[in-house]
């Protein structure tokens, strides 16, 4: 099951997945999970089991991913930490029972929710939509729940909640710059809970399987991570000299057909 030429494929794909990252400032959940899901069916994981571990997988790999880019903010002192301490709870709670509850839909369920995310994600990329700022204030009840919602559709959708972290601080007067920095903190507990539930949720369904934890495919974990750290300092050079806003469409674009084509493959027989 386990070869050196999965092994460089996982190389290939991290470092894609590490240049768009640093290219455009996303997580690259929208392009990792359906190719892990493609590789992982090829590789001969039992169908029922492929999407839950394209998820599990994609969250391991963001813990590392997602701790870059909090030191990376948090040096330009772009991380509001206030507001990450009161949503970190309900961020925690929300990704951890959600990934619970993954373990028990049917995969096309879940790759029905990632597709339809992931059109959502592609509309609001290519109109550039953000939400008019609110004359409401930001309180501890709003946060908690905030952070919830955050976290379980990330759990599901395997992102690091960015999309929505950014769009709900920017509706409660927060700046873009801040938003996106206390975002990328906000994705380091929701990949580290979500991990922890796949792989808890996952544990007796792959307890036969070798170099899994739970829904967690180690040797895919540990080559996207490098490979991902490797490439995103390339992604970031590269953003300043490439026209952001037509990256960011065909990134929409590509991380769109994806996830329909893994909708598609869900719900073949």
């Amino acid at each position: 099951m386990l070869s050196i030429e999965w092994l460089l494929l996982y190389a290939l794909l991290g470092t894609l997945v590490g240049f768009m990252a640093g290219l455009l400032g996303v997580g690259g959940g929208g392009i990792l999970v359906p190719l892990l899901a493609a590789i992982f069916a090829h590789q001969g994981f039992e169908a029922e089991h492929v999407i839950h571990m394209s998820l599990g997988t994609a969250l391991t790999c963001m813990i590392l991913t997602s701790a870059a880019s909090v030191r990376a903010h948090a040096s330009r002192k772009a991380v509001e930490w206030h507001l990450v301490a009161r949503m970190a709870l309900g961020i925690m709670v929300g990704a951890f029972l959600a990934s619970q509850l993954a373990a028990h839909l049917a995969p096309v369920y879940i790759a029905l929710f990632f597709a339809l995310f992931m059109a959502l994600v592609a509309i609001q990329m290519f109109i550039n939509w953000q939400p008019s700022a609110p004359r409401s204030r930001l309180t501890a009840t709003g946060l908690v729940g905030a952070g919830i919602g955050i976290g379980s559709v990330s759990a599901l959708a395997a992102v690091g909640g960015g999309f929505l972290a950014i769009t709900y601080l920017n509706y409660k007067n927060i700046t873009m710059k801040k938003a996106m920095g206390t975002s990328a903190a906000i994705g380091l507990p929701i990949a580290i809970a979500g991990a922890a539930g796949y792989m808890l949720s996952g544990w007796a369904d792959t307890s036969g399987v070798p170099y899994t934890l739970g829904y967690v495919y180690v040797p895919a974990f540990l080559v996207l991570s490098v490979a991902s750290m490797l490439a995103a300092p390339y992604g970031v050079r590269c953003s300043h000299r490439l026209p952001e806003s037509s990256l960011r469409k065909v990134f929409a674009l590509l991380s769109l057909l994806l996830s329909l084509h893994m909708l598609l493959s869900a719900v073949q027989p």
